[in-house]
């Protein structure tokens, strides 16, 4: 039987078996990080070079930079050293920050800010992300002596859902079936009826973990379900979509109808739904963390609900106690196959849906590294990129 833990993860896990090893010190250069000061992210990467004897990374935080940015110009251009992006997070402000940049790039105008949790204008923010991170990407091409763990570009693919998808399926790496860009509701029927299916998973392309997933199904008696973390709220000017941390299931026509309209206009695309194998009572799913391109630490994400992203209060399970030599072999060569394709990113974080000898990529994640004390040989995730990183030029 697994040992199972709580969705945040406060027992530690038993080490995974990848056949890649560390090296044996950290890279001890400085650390630059962008990233949020003072959010969970930067604390775990602080404690874990502490912990490795490093001194503390420099941080330069995604906010100041956007409003001076010769922040990152001044802590970049001094000594060789190491960069990292880090996600910018749930920051309402920087959240802002972005989307009006983001307007601005693509020439529209903004009517006003959405309320923190509203699934809204991901296309404007996306942009304003875009147009960050090309700037990034100007300033590494003239400094040399940086040693880049995750270059731009390769972290703008894996964020746009849709792209990094067709990216997987044009280097024949195993995912759902993907069905194409969802108009709304009428046109999720008539997609189903092409296709011959009575269930499906609809994402919006830049959406974040589960924000904007809905698990579609429908029977022959013509009742259907959707089930999703997106709560339909009536407000102002009509319905509006809020990511919530709980999993709700519509079954009333009129309110699917809200939600997958309202989601078709954040450009929500449809895939294949693959069953997850078993366990108890409920399915999962295994997240994997490569570094370097080898597959380290992964978790097993146990629900007895269609998703089973751990912020959904999911458990955690013992990977190596659920799967099979078969499945196990499936596990590391399609992780290492994924990673290959993107040979820039030191990290990433691979949701995979593992089952009789096959392995799908459910999704690549750029920031897919915040799974405290999930061990891998010892080490956190943020302990192990640093013993194991060498170089990726950007």
């Amino acid at each position: 039987m697994p040992r199972m833990l709580d969705g945040a993860g406060g027992e530690r896990m038993p080490d995974g078996q990848p056949n890649g090893k560390p090296n044996g010190e950290p890279n001890s250069e400085p650390l630059v990080l962008l990233g949020v000061r003072r959010g969970k992210r930067e604390k775990l990467m602080q404690a874990a070079r502490q912990a490795l004897g490093l001194p503390a990374a420099v941080v330069v935080d995604w906010a100041e930079w956007l409003d001076q940015p010769a922040l990152l110009t001044a802590s970049l251009a001094e000594r060789p050293c190491v960069f990292k992006i880090d996600s910018p997070g749930d920051d309402a402000r920087l959240h802002g920050m972005l989307i009006r940049q983001g307007c601005e790039a693509l020439g529209i105008g903004m009517s006003r800010l959405p309320d923190r949790g509203e699934i809204s204008v991901s296309g404007e923010w996306f942009a304003g992300f875009t147009l960050a991170l090309q700037r990034v990407a100007a300033e590494l091409s003239a400094l040399s002596h940086v040693k880049v763990m995750n270059a731009p570009h390769e972290l703008l693919l894996m964020m746009d859902k849709l792209a990094c998808q067709q990216h997987f399926t044009a280097r024949g790496i195993p995912i759902p079936r993907l069905l194409g860009p969802i108009e709304g509701y009428a046109h999720l029927r008539a997609v189903l009826d092409e296709h011959h299916l009575n269930q499906v998973f609809l994402k919006t392309r830049y959406g974040s973990s589960a924000s904007g997933v809905v698990a579609y199904r429908r029977n022959s008696r013509g009742a259907e379900q959707a089930t999703s973390s997106a709560d339909l709220v009536q407000g102002e000017g009509g319905p509006r979509l809020y990511n919530v941390k709980r999993l709700r299931s519509y079954n009333a026509q009129p309110d699917i109808v809200h939600l997958i309209d309202l989601l078709a206009g954040q450009q929500t695309y449809a895939e294949a739904w693959i069953p997850k194998p078993r366990h108890g009572n409920g399915h999962y799913d295994v997240r994997v963390v490569t570094l370097g391109g080898q597959p380290a630490h992964r978790v097993a994400r146990v629900g007895t609900r269609m998703m089973t992203n751990l912020h959904l209060d999911n458990q955690r399970a013992d990977v190596a106690s659920l799967l099979g030599e078969k499945d196990h072999a499936a596990l590391e060569q399609t992780a290492r196959a994924a990673a290959a394709t993107f040979p820039q990113s030191h990290v990433i974080g691979l949701d995979m849906v593992v089952r009789k000898g096959h392995a799908h990529v459910l999704e690549a994640n750029a920031f897919g590294d915040l799974l405290p004390k999930l061990l891998w040989q010892g080490h956190d995730t943020y302990a192990a990129q640093l013993r194991t990183f060498s170089s990726h030029e950007a």
